[in-house]
């Protein structure tokens, strides 16, 4: 039987390439797997008393030696934290977060622990002031150094960092969100101590527990080239200088709801009419986490500090508390969104080798922007109402987008250290 040739294929072009379908941005489950279950939670509730500590500080002076003093005793437990956080961000950086974690919550837990019992024993008020001040420079930078971990574990996929920031700040909305209510509630139905005994709890083991976290980073090498690397640049001069006035709208805000509840015989509703504007940030936060987006991080912190500074101004119109806590809200749908492009920004015009207190001279900048307006925006308020602390709020938002919109083409990486 013979053999009979075989037919040819009828097309011998090779199959057309398939395009392999994108694959999806990174979400919750990515940041998961990357930092793991724990290190959410214990950098949740070690960033709680920085949103505890200020009106617990308010709540507890205020109920012993009226409100006067009670905002000098604030005043100096945020100038503590402004000038406080870079300096521990540098030393994490070169001796690694473990010790200097360590180190800072004991002594923050001891600092908060001798401010309850300076006030309740009734020392002189510059011994009150000088513990909070202490207890400012000893907060131990959970968020910022979080933000520095996350920038580390991703390893350069700007994807996953993004996701990993955006769930991040997400994070601290939240804490500032339970924080404020959960300070009034403990002040209302335990005592007004309660708040920042809470605090010095919380850092003393939730802060140990970030420090000794796997996900730790040790020192970078004593030898190499560090000594080139330069934490400013222009790009991080504009970023801490829309980190002041992004901290400056918060304070004159914050001023402006405050000085609105006591015109109207509420001053408690203060509090409650502020967290509006947490609520609608963390949920921003979070469904940026879930839908990333594809704008790049220039392009985002631009845009959302434009809407931003727009949805200010309905604050200049407000007469009641009601309408506030609208205006507020409204106000959070940005400010989520436009801190985790700040962030994201920092971290790629910072030195990865400085990367703790690139974070945390940013955190500082936003401390000391709340305080500048507030010292500010307190006395106008005073003497012309409280449309006067809006209008320092909306300028400063106005401001901030201007920085942006000029100082965009400085938003670089930089070079060595990278």
């Amino acid at each position: 039987m013979s053999a009979t040739p075989t037919d040819p294929p009828a097309s011998s072009a090779p199959p057309a390439p398939t395009t392999a379908p994108a694959a999806p941005p990174p979400g919750f489950r990515a940041v998961f797997a990357l930092g793991g279950r724990a290190l959410p939670v214990h950098a949740f509730l070690a960033r709680l008393p920085a949103a505890l500590c200020p009106i617990g500080t308010l709540l507890l002076v205020t109920e012993r030696d009226g409100i006067g003093e009670a905002g000098l005793v604030a005043a100096a437990l945020w100038l503590g934290q402004a000038l406080g956080g870079p300096v521990i961000g540098r030393l994490a950086d070169r001796l690694g977060h473990r010790p200097v974690l360590l180190f800072a919550c004991a002594a923050n837990a001891l600092a908060l622990a001798a401010l309850v019992a300076a006030v309740l024993g009734g020392l002189p008020p510059a011994a009150r002031m000088g513990l909070a001040l202490a207890a400012g420079l000893t907060v131990p930078q959970i968020g910022p150094l979080a933000r520095a971990r996350w920038a580390r574990l991703a390893e350069g996929d700007k994807a996953l960092l993004g996701a990993a920031l955006s769930f991040d700040t997400a994070l601290d909305e939240a804490g500032f969100m339970v924080g404020p209510a959960l300070a009034g509630l403990l002040a209302v139905t335990v005592h007004p101590a309660s708040a920042l005994v809470l605090a010095a709890l919380l850092i003393l083991v939730s802060g140990t527990l970030f420090a000794l976290h796997p996900s730790a980073p040790g020192p970078f090498p004593a030898t190499g080239p560090r000594a080139d690397v330069r934490l400013w640049s222009r790009g991080s001069a504009v970023l801490f200088a829309m980190a002041v006035l992004q901290g400056a709208a918060w304070g004159g805000a914050n001023t402006g709801v405050n000085a609105l509840a006591e015109s109207l015989g509420e001053p408690g509703a203060a509090g409650a009419v502020w967290a509006a504007m947490a609520v609608t940030s963390s949920l921003a936060g979070f469904a940026t986490v879930a839908r990333p987006g594809t704008a790049r991080p220039d392009a985002r912190l631009r845009w959302t500090i434009a809407i931003q500074a727009a949805l200010t101004l309905p604050l200049l119109a407000v007469s009641g508390l009601w309408g506030a806590a609208c205006a507020v809200a409204a106000i959070g749908l940005a400010v989520a969104p436009h801190l985790i492009a700040l962030f994201a920004l920092v971290e790629r015009t910072g030195p990865a080798r400085r990367m703790g207190e690139a974070m945390s001279v940013t955190g500082s900048g936003l401390i000391a922007g709340q305080a500048l307006a507030a010292a500010a925006a307190g006395p106008l308020a005073a003497a012309h109402g409280y449309r006067a602390a809006f209008a320092v709020a909306c300028a400063a938002a106005t401001a901030s987008a201007v920085v942006a919109l000029a100082g965009a083409g400085r938003l670089r990486p930089s070079g060595p250290g990278r």
